[in-house]
């Protein structure tokens, strides 16, 4: 019965929010979710090569000097964070 009781839902979705961070949960931010969703666009970009490559080829720019770029957005892709309210 115990080891039953380990595989709950609960915590195989405990599991799939530690393994990928970017899945959320219920009290994430606005801010903190489109960061997210951000940092995996630009990682997917900066992955696969022949999307890298369009980027560069329609911004008239090196395949580098894109790749750069998109590895520089990931730091804030949203800007600062917004000032969090004090309780």
């Amino acid at each position: 019965m115990s080891s039953e009781l380990r595989y709950t839902a609960n915590t195989q979705l405990e599991h799939l929010h530690a393994r990928y961070t970017g899945t959320g949960h219920a009290d994430i931010t606005k801010y903190d979710w489109v960061t997210h969703q951000h940092r995996d666009t630009y990682a997917s970009i900066v992955g696969h090569a022949p999307l890298l490559s369009y980027l560069a080829l329609a911004d008239g720019e090196a395949t580098g000097r894109v790749k750069f770029e998109m590895t520089e957005k990931m730091l804030q892709p949203c800007g600062p964070p917004p000032k969090k309210e004090e309780d």
